[in-house]
This record gives C-alpha cells, structure tokens and sequence, in this order.
C-alpha cells in the first residue's frame, strides 16, 4: 500500500467514520450519515468544514462552477460520503 499523505490525521478521519458506520449501520440517507459524522468529528477533536466549496482552476482561471465537499478535514483531506450498497468505479475516481 503507498504512504498516506497527513496519515496521523487520515486515520483520525477513518477512525470517526469506522465509529458512525459501527453504530449506525447500513440504510440511511447520506443526510443521516453526515449529521452523525459531524458529531464524531467534534467527539473525536477532527478540525472540519462542512460541505465546503472549494473553487476550480481551468486555463489559467477560475470557474464559476465549484465543487462542494462534504467535508474537508485538517485543511487538505477531502471526505465525500457515499450511502450505497455498492461501490462502483466512478464513485472511487
């Protein structure tokens, strides 16, 4: 496996999720799991923003258009939630 880049506060983050998924279990919105992620970020001291926009370079500008995370995490993880029995490829790129 390569080296995780902030790995201490990578497996902070993974930790929280693992915490939310452990009590919750599978069936809910995504709503559902960001709310209760939210409250494990705080539980778990996990520096936040919440569903952050985060502006899109392309030739040499900016875009009107921009991405909105669901969270990102120690100023540089981004953590976007999927609730779905399956993981498909476009949902990993």
């Amino acid at each position: 496996m390569a080296d995780l880049l902030s790995k201490d506060e990578s497996y902070k983050i993974i930790g929280s999720c693992m915490r939310v998924h452990a009590e919750l279990g599978a069936g809910f919105l995504e709503s559902v799991y960001q709310e209760a992620l939210e409250k494990q970020f705080i539980k778990d001291n996990v520096e936040y923003k919440k569903e952050y926009k985060l502006r899109i370079q392309f030739d040499s500008g900016l875009l009107d258009k921009y991405f909105k995370a669901d969270f990102v995490c120690c100023d540089s993880i981004i953590v976007e939630l999927k609730a779905t029995p399956f993981i498909y490829p476009t949902d990993i790129a």
